[in-house]
Formats: C-alpha cells, sequence, structure tokens
C-alpha cells in the first residue's frame, strides 16, 4: 500500500447511484494501491472515529455497489459551522485524520457537503498538514452550480417521468366515476428540477402531467383552481405535479409545518400534496388524490437511468485522480459538450465556486404559463433519463442489493460527544 489512506464519506439525502461512486472512487484507490477508509454516516463517523476499512470487502462485493440504492456507509444531516465557531470539531477531524494516516478526505455530497468539504480543505491548508479534499458531487435536486447536472437526479428523474406516466394512465381509467385530480408531489425545497422532469411524460397540453407547480413561480390559490377546473373540464381529468418548496408571492412555503428546522437549517416542510388536494376538494367539489414517493423516488435502483449511473461513476473516479494530484478544495463535475448525439465530460471546478450557491430553474426552461415545460428544458433533460441499467434479480424475483460487511477500524483516540 502507499504510505497514507483515502477517506471516504456519504451526506445529505442519498441517491440510487450514490453507491456506485463510492464503488467507483474505492476501486479507483485499489488501482492505484491506496488504502480506503469510509466514515460511519458522513462527517460524524469521521468526529467519532466510527471508521470502516473497505480492504476487507470483496471485488465483488465492491462491483455490487453500482447496482446498490441506500448509503453503504450511512449519510447524515449535519452542517459544520466556521472554523472559527466550530474550533473543537474541526481540532477532533484533524486529530482523526492524523490518528489514521490519512492524506485524502472525498466527501460525497449535495451542496451542503460541498461546503464542509471547502471547510476542511482551509483547514488542510492552515494546519500545515498533508491533506487534499474533494468533493464529490451527488443530490436529487440537481441544484449544484457549475455542474450541469447532478449524480442522482437523472435516476429520480426518470422515476418520476415513469410514475407520472403510468399514473396518469390509471387516472384515465377511472376519471369517468371516480378520481378527476390527481396530485402528485416531488422533492425540491427551492428548484423545481424534479417537477420539471415530471414534464418528460406527457407531450400536448392534454397529455399528463396537466400542471406543474415549480418553486421558482409563487403560488396563485385562484389562478391554479380556475387552471384545474379548465383542464378537467377539457380532458376529463387533471394530472398536478407539484414542487415541496412550492412558495406564496410573499416568498413563504405554501407547505411550511411550522415545525423549525432541520441539522441544515432547512424548514421543515409539511406536505404540499395533501395541503392542494384538500383545498381542491374543498373548493372545487372535485374527488382528488394524492401521492408523495418521498424516499421512493430517490432509490428506485430498479429504474436508473443508464447515463446517471455512467455519471456517478466517473464523478467518483475523477474524485480520487484530482486527490492523487493534490488538488485540493476541487469538484469533479459534468460539462456538457453536446445535446445532440448527448456528449459530456468530467472537469475540476473550485468548491469556493459551489459551496453555498444554489441553481434553480432557468426562466427559459419554464413556459409562459408557468406551469409547464419549455423545448429547451426537455432538450436540457432527455438524456439524462436516457438508458436502462437495472439490477440483478435473485431466484425469488428481487433485486440482489448487496451489504457490506463493514469492518470496523480500531479506535485510538478518546470518545468525542
Amino acid at each position: 500500500m502507499n504510505k497514507g489512506k483515502l477517506l471516504y464519506a456519504q451526506s445529505g439525502g442519498v441517491t440510487a447511484v450514490i453507491n456506485a461512486t463510492a464503488g467507483a472512487v474505492i476501486e479507483a484507490a485499489r488501482a492505484r494501491k491506496i488504502k480506503v477508509l469510509a466514515a460511519r454516516n458522513g462527517i460524524l463517523g469521521a468526529l467519532r472515529e466510527d471508521l470502516v476499512d473497505t480492504s476487507k470487502e470483496t471485488a465483488a462485493s465492491i462491483r455490487a455497489l453500482a447496482h446498490t440504492p441506500g448509503g453503504a456507509f450511512g449519510s447524515c444531516r449535519y452542517k459544520l459551522k466556521s472554523l472559527e465557531q466550530d474550533a473543537a470539531k474541526y481540532e477532533r477531524l484533524l486529530a482523526v485524520i492524523k490518528a489514521h494516516d490519512v492524506r485524502w478526505f472525498l466527501y460525497n455530497g449535495g451542496n451542503d457537503s460541498a461546503d464542509t468539504a471547502l471547510k476542511l480543505s482551509k483547514l488542510a491548508e492552515s494546519s500545515g498538514y498533508p491533506l487534499t479534499c474533494i468533493g464529490v458531487p451527488k443530490t436529487v435536486d440537481n441544484d449544484l452550480v457549475v455542474t450541469d447536472c447532478c449524480p442522482g437526479f437523472g435516476s429520480a428523474a426518470k422515476y418520476t417521468a415513469v410514475s407520472v406516466a403510468e399514473a396518469a394512465l390509471d387516472v384515465a381509467a377511472m376519471a369517468d366515476t371516480s378520481t378527476k385530480v390527481f396530485v402528485y408531489e416531488v422533492m425540491g425545497r427551492h428548484a423545481g428540477w424534479l417537477a420539471a422532469a415530471a414534464g418528460l411524460a406527457g407531450q400536448g397540453k392534454d397529455e399528463a402531467p396537466h400542471i406543474i407547480l415549480f418553486p421558482e413561480v409563487a403560488y396563485d390559490e385562484a389562478k391554479f383552481l380556475a387552471r384545474v377546473q379548465a383542464v378537467v373540464k377539457r380532458v376529463g381529468y387533471c394530472v398536478v405535479v407539484v414542487s415541496e418548496g412550492l412558495r406564496h408571492a410573499d416568498g413563504g412555503f405554501v407547505a411550511d409545518a411550522g415545525a423549525g428546522k432541520d441539522a441544515f437549517g432547512h424548514s421543515q416542510l409539511g406536505g404540499v400534496g395533501p395541503l392542494l388536494a384538500a383545498t381542491v376538494k374543498d373548493k372545487l367539489g372535485l374527488k382528488v388524490h394524492w401521492t408523495v414517493p418521498d424516499y421512493l423516488q430517490r432509490s428506485a435502483r430498479h429504474l436508473a437511468s443508464k447515463t446517471d449511473l455512467a455519471h456517478a461513476q466517473a464523478v467518483g473516479k475523477k474524485a480520487v485522480e484530482y486527490a492523487l494530484k493534490g488538488m485540493n478544495g476541487v469538484m469533479p463535475v459534468i460539462v456538457r459538450t453536446s445535446d445532440k448525439p448527448y456528449r459530456w465530460k468530467i472537469e475540476p471546478a473550485p468548491l469556493a465556486d459551489i459551496a453555498n450557491h444554489e441553481k434553480t430553474m432557468p426562466k427559459a426552461f419554464i413556459d409562459a404559463s408557468g406551469y409547464g415545460i419549455t423545448a429547451a428544458c426537455r432538450r436540457y433533460l432527455t438524456p439524462l433519463v436516457k438508458g436502462e441499467a437495472p439490477p440483478p434479480y435473485g431466484p425469488d424475483g428481487l433485486p440482489k442489493y448487496v451489504r457490506l460487511k463493514l469492518h470496523a477500524v480500531a479506535k485510538t483516540l478518546p470518545a468525542f460527544d
């Protein structure tokens, strides 16, 4: 083994392909004779010195990560404050890193994870310890700036478009005597990328989804209800897709639960799907069904996009390459070079340009009505959901997913509260 180890961790909400990135990281490091440690439950595992020795896992198990959803090493929602405010935690991280001869740290996550990786890269520079920090992109929200798209989004987008198309056929079949309005809630606190992906389910104005509600477009109840009524009259039923982060004109969330903030400081949302369904039922007297796929949309590995899987593996491989080159404080990002045929490449981008920034839907991607997507948006989205990469299935008819053994690394430091 080369001198020094690589520490990998997963953060935030997991995806259908984040483990594919993990597998690519481990395989790339093994090819270079680098031992990979993994922190259990993200940065918390690093703080607690709760580390896993991935060299104990078989090559077959690591390969199987490519088709296994979830987060193999556990994830967390935990935001480190500034170097000054959380000095004790940073000192602890550095102590753990030194104790286990870690020279490269890869943090696989979204916006807040990029911020953590950036802070650690600054810690490395100021401490004089030879540590290279790399942020590795992942998020179904697709809201990281600089990168064309985020690994995890393509598969969630495919799941969303397919689910809406299939549910619409169900609603159409029953609309004469049953459900007139179907409301489908997707993830997306500030950015409507997943909501937009639902637009791939149909082409014409009479094809579902008939109404898409984006966080980027202020919610107007009267206008929305009039639109629902018009669609039901014309088509016989109405399929509505709404982003969880739908906002009023004053910027407040339509579904703000008033339950405080999560570990990242985000408002806890209370479920805009059922709220809209109740509004339609109460104000229009129509029979309504609603669904909130929640974790299903980000864990549906059986319906993963082949393009998304390729993205996830490519950023993992490049992250190792950048780390071993000493490219501190960068992230491998996806650069689109052509729509038709779809072509892309991976390039490094400074974490300082990514952390604490957010990519929302461009105005050019939302049609004039505010309730649908444009041709430009469709051109952007279509390549990201293309291709199938199904997992292997067992004799019981279910996917064969892997569970790693997760051999713990012996602790050498006092416990950390």
